[in-house]
């Protein structure tokens, strides 16, 4: 995979574990076990969700472009090997879903618990 594509999906992957750091993480560490007064200062970070989310979708933008909008490769490229560019598009669209899922947790995971 190339490294921009991989560096996008990664960057897009943080910026939602910030952004639903504020609701889905101390429900994940009180349903492990983990509790403690710290659980709280968590919510220090629901202001900055919407900068979060913002950066979620940008990365994954940069991604997208990176995958369907990128001039053609070289022949020898490993871009231009079609197994290797299916296997490139699954991956972006398996982590465009977990990424959505972690971004959209504050909103429905209060239906859950």
């Amino acid at each position: 995979m190339d490294i921009k594509v991989k560096s996008s999906m990664a960057a897009a992957a943080l910026a939602a574990i910030g952004a639903s750091a504020c609701c889905a993480g101390p429900l994940i560490l009180l349903s492990l076990g983990i509790g403690g007064a710290w659980i709280g200062n968590l919510t220090a970070l629901e202001p900055y969700r919407p900068i979060f989310v913002a950066l979620v979708a940008a990365f994954m933008v940069m991604a997208w472009r990176r995958l369907y909008r990128a001039p053609a490769c070289a022949p020898g490229d490993a871009c231009a090997i079609p197994e290797v560019v299916v296997r490139q598009r699954t991956i972006f669209w398996v982590v465009l879903a977990t990424v959505c899922l972690m971004a959209a947790s504050p909103w429905f995971l209060p239906f859950f618990f």
